[in-house]
């Protein structure tokens, strides 16, 4: 048994308020006096009123004052939390500040020995905090309320190369996040419909008086996923998508909320997805098309031949036009 699993299982067995000898305690954990003393010494550091009083009627004891059982942590588990704070922060999580200031607090109550041990395990792993807009906490913090209270929000949208906002009132259900995005599932009193929602471009939230009941059992990342899978026209067959383009619109390509779930592999500057062709056919060229020159589909053919047909009629239908209407 672990060290520290070893001195809880002690703590419990002096809780029960009998006296115990060292050595009937190291007989119960298969150890050594000697190491139960080490555990006592341990104990009382961590704050527990530990007391061995000798004679016939002696033996091992905790004061009748102790009521709380201090957390032990395995060097494990301790690490564990440690970087789980290190993702969160890279996640952007509206909370971490407050899982920081937890953290201290479980490090506080550790002994000497924990706190280096912590140090060493956690020392080898770090998370690459990107770039996100002062304004993206507190959002996230405005949804999440308006979800858990069911306030109906009024918000600035931009969506993707749009030059302005368009105002909509939301009931959000709740957030997910997934590939370095939040997102925000609301239903649109607009559309009528539940829709999808990127936080980043949420310029502006405004409460309102109306209120509303979020469907039972709701699940944002649920809803992400069963989205995602709609949108594909068959189970098959699959075929390679392979595309080459600038960093930049890689990462649109890539990040899109849908293609991303069908990324099999990327390098700077290619990016390859499986995707079945029904979907591909229907969806993919339409979508290509508006990176013009910054990307190059290389495979497969049939996806180059539909956008380039597509930027072809683009172009015959502007060819048309009269240049006497221009002046």
């Amino acid at each position: 048994m672990a060290k520290w699993d070893n001195m809880l299982s002690m703590l419990w067995m002096l809780r029960s308020g009998r006296k115990l000898t060292a050595a009937q305690i190291a007989d119960q954990l298969e150890t050594s006096v000697r190491t139960v003393y080490r555990y006592i010494d341990a104990l009382c550091a961590s704050g527990v009123p530990i007391v061995a009083e000798s004679g016939h009627d002696g033996g091992i004891r905790i004061l009748d004052s102790f009521e709380e059982t201090p957390l032990f942590f395995n060097p494990m588990e301790l690490k564990a939390l440690a970087d789980a704070f290190k993702f969160v922060q890279g996640a952007g999580y509206p909370y971490a500040g407050e899982l920081e200031s937890a953290l201290k607090k479980v490090e506080n109550g550790l002994h000497e020995e924990q706190r280096l041990e912590l140090s060493v395990q956690s020392s080898g792993l770090d998370v690459v905090i990107p770039s996100y807009p002062p304004s993206l906490v507190p959002l996230l913090r405005e949804l999440e309320r308006a979800a858990q209270e069911g306030l109906t929000l009024r918000i600035a949208y931009r969506k993707a190369n749009a030059e302005q906002t368009d105002e909509r009132e939301v009931d959000p259900y709740g957030l997910a996040y997934d590939c370095n995005v939040w997102y925000a599932v609301a239903f649109c009193h607009r559309s009528q419909a539940v829709r999808t929602f990127r936080a980043d471009r949420i310029e502006r939230v405004e409460p309102t008086e109306a209120r509303f009941g979020k469907p039972q059992g709701f699940s944002a990342s649920a809803y992400l996923r069963d989205q995602s899978e709609r949108n594909r026209e068959a189970a098959g067959p699959l075929t390679v998508i392979r595309i080459e383009g600038e960093p930049e619109a890689l990462n649109a390509v890539c990040g899109h909320w849908h293609l991303r779930h069908y990324l099999t592999e990327r390098t700077d500057r290619e990016a390859r997805f499986r995707l079945d062709v029904p979907t591909m056919n229907k969806y993919l060229p339409v979508y290509l098309i508006t990176f013009g020159t910054a990307i190059r589909i290389r495979e497969p053919l049939e996806l180059k031949n539909k956008v380039r047909e597509m930027a072809a009629g683009i172009a015959d239908h502007y060819k048309e036009e009269n240049p006497n209407e221009l002046r």
